[in-house]
């Protein structure tokens, strides 16, 4: 009967044994690694991101930068879309959805917000600013009246929705187009365009900010516009070639080491 009593016990105390190591690995299991999500154009992602017509966007080389093992690099870009337009096409919406607290998002828009707003080729644009102004139209690619705002009303958006998930935004700077004068690059958006209102919402709302058109702008003075028109883009003024991409992401992450507050740097090689 003793034995019995042993072994009852015994077999009593390796099961509790066994609750107490299993629960342990439930409650101190590493958690889920961080995902930095890149949102905007065809300058981050051109196509299908898989270079269609010699063409990529700079987020096809910013996970080289970072130890995959620790942190996730999703690109989420989309060509043709503006800051409204990755909204209402619900784009957003699916990628919110993925957000967790702790993630990384880090936006660029711009350069097909100065579009109309109701055109029937598009109706992409936005209002220009960052202000309140908003304008009831029809669209007809959706076919439904629609509310338009401003692009920094979009931007907005993008921050407080990124901030209730417990995510950190990041804002860029849209990048300079191929475009010159007098020897110099002249596709600086600095004041009253989107460069500008992209630096004005980030304070506003207290997003990081990454001032990628000034750093890349700069840069293609440096190396003249022989060398950044015939390395850098394919047949028009905003697209890049593998070469134009790799050194847009090589200036997104130099604005990334920048800011060494921002938790994203401990996850760079």
């Amino acid at each position: 009967m003793m034995g019995n009593f042993i072994k009852k016990n015994a077999s009593l105390s390796l099961l509790l044994i066994g609750a107490i190591v299993l629960s342990s690995f439930i409650l101190y299991k590493p958690a889920d690694k961080p995902t930095f999500y890149l949102i905007g154009d065809s300058t981050v992602k051109n196509g299908k991101g898989k270079g269609d017509g010699g063409l990529w966007g700079w987020g096809n080389y910013i996970a080289t930068y970072f130890d995959t093992t620790k942190v996730a690099v999703e690109n989420d870009a989309l060509g043709g879309t503006s800051s409204r337009t990755f909204q209402t096409m619900g784009l957003w919406d699916k990628v919110l959805a993925k957000v967790k607290p702790g993630d990384f998002v880090i936006m660029q828009f711009g350069h097909n917000d100065n579009g109309k707003l109701d055109d029937t080729a598009r109706a992409r644009g936005t209002i220009k600013g960052i202000g309140k102004e908003q304008q009831e139209i029809y669209n007809p690619i959706r076919k439904v009246q629609e509310v338009v705002h401003t692009y920094g009303w979009y931007m907005r958006k993008y921050v407080n929705d990124i901030k209730a998930k417990g995510a950190i935004p990041i804002i860029c700077s849209p990048i300079p187009r191929n475009t010159w004068k007098d020897g110099k690059s002249d596709g600086r958006n600095d004041i009253n365009n989107y460069g500008q209102w992209a630096k004005e919402t980030a304070a506003q709302t207290q997003a990081y900010f990454i001032d990628l058109n000034k750093m890349i702008a700069d840069d293609y003075d440096t190396e003249g516009e022989a060398k950044v028109k015939s390395s850098y883009f394919g047949t028009d003024a905003t697209h890049t070639l593998e070469a134009g991409a790799q050194l847009n992401a090589k200036f997104v992450i130099q604005g990334i080491r920048l800011i060494p507050e921002l938790g994203l740097n401990k996850y760079l090689k």
